[in-house]
């Protein structure tokens, strides 16, 4: 029997879409410990809370967090609140190796400057287990290096008037091999009719 759109967004909520092809790809598997590192009000976790995995959430917004328990509590209430905690994403309590997959979902383009947005990363690759998976989609100059106005350092202007700290090609792949993983993907990246650029980055921790 089809699903209906309604029973769809039941499901899987408002997911990001490649973050949905990682599941379709078999790579996030009921059981997985996640860590949604800046969730947010949890728009990657409905279809995760509801399906089995071991979901853990880390916000510096009191909000986002409360959001994400309630969720919790109607899709998985044998989760503790604990596992969701209001927290920064650099100084994440999570211990080190603690989860099989990271997810950052449009957070590190928040970093305010380079020594933030290195501690962030280090943060989340700290907590994954080796063997695991960080998936991260974050604003980035590709495809849009002429139309990027620069602002201090990587912090740019959008030509939709955002304001971001953005990555590019080289950066991406330089801190890939100095964390020593290994791409998952190409680097993957969306140009939304000239007016920003998002790109897609997922990495194996080596074992």
């Amino acid at each position: 029997m089809a699903l209906a759109p309604f029973d769809l967004t039941r499901l899987f909520g408002d997911i990001d879409i490649y973050l949905f092809d990682q599941l379709l790809r078999g790579r996030l598997v009921p059981g997985m410990r996640v860590l949604d590192a800046g969730c947010g009000a949890g728009r990657n976790l409905v279809y995760l809370l509801q399906a089995g995995y071991e979901v853990f959430a880390s916000d510096v917004s009191t909000e986002a967090i409360a959001s994400v328990q309630t969720l919790a509590a109607m899709h998985a209430p044998h989760l503790p609140r604990a596992n969701f905690r209001v927290e920064p994403v650099e100084a994440m309590a999570w211990p080190d190796h603690f989860a099989d997959v990271v997810i950052s979902n449009a957070v590190l383009h928040f970093a305010r400057d380079d020594q933030q947005f290195e501690t962030m990363v280090q943060r989340m690759w700290a907590v994954l287990k080796p063997g695991g998976m960080m998936f991260s989609r974050l604003a980035s100059t590709i495809g849009l290096e002429h139309r990027v106005q620069p602002l201090s350092g990587r912090w740019h202007r959008l030509p939709d008037g955002s304001e971001r700290y953005l990555v590019d090609e080289a950066l991406l792949l330089a801190l890939t091999e100095r964390l020593g993983g290994v791409l998952l993907d190409p680097l993957k990246t969306t140009v939304v009719q000239d007016q920003r650029s998002m790109t897609t980055w997922v990495v194996r921790k080596g074992s």
